[in-house]
């Protein structure tokens, strides 16, 4: 899962420029769980805490993510895009954060196998110092 990790990471640092400049960082997947992170230093707001234009990136890149390694392992290809989300702030951000996703289990990637489309709703969680900061639902279609 290491290799495909680091590709994952050098897709998003090599077509989503943002994610390199905030240091997005893959941290583990386990096939039905993925979790990121990045720094807060190049994301910090005049508050000191991490600026919400980076935590919305941060766990839209969280979500993306979740579909594309979910894609690698079933061997299809497709296009990700994010269609719809809604995010909450429910607290400042004020250490590196821990965003979980959890794979759905009533999803199936085959119709891309195909030519077909993919839709899944993505519910993505930021933790920051064991609190429960930010929540993200996206739905994202690959086609």
């Amino acid at each position: 899962m290491a290799a495909l990790l680091l590709e994952l990471k050098q897709t998003w640092h090599q077509t989503i420029p943002v994610s390199q400049f905030m240091q997005v960082t893959p941290m583990s997947y386990d096939g039905n769980r993925f979790t990121v992170t990045a720094p807060m230093a190049p994301n910090i707001n005049l508050h000191q805490t991490m600026f919400a234009g980076s935590i919305y990136t941060l766990m839209t890149l969280t979500g993306w993510g979740m579909l594309w390694l979910q894609q690698q392992i079933a061997g299809v290809e497709g296009n990700i895009v994010l269609a719809d989300a809604n995010i909450r702030y429910h607290a400042p951000i004020t250490e590196d954060p821990i965003v979980t996703v959890i794979w759905p289990e009533d999803i199936t990637l085959a119709p891309l196998a195909t030519g077909g489309k993919v839709k899944v709703k993505l519910e993505v969680r930021l933790h920051c110092a064991d609190k429960l900061c930010s929540t993200f639902s996206g739905l994202y279609f690959s086609y």
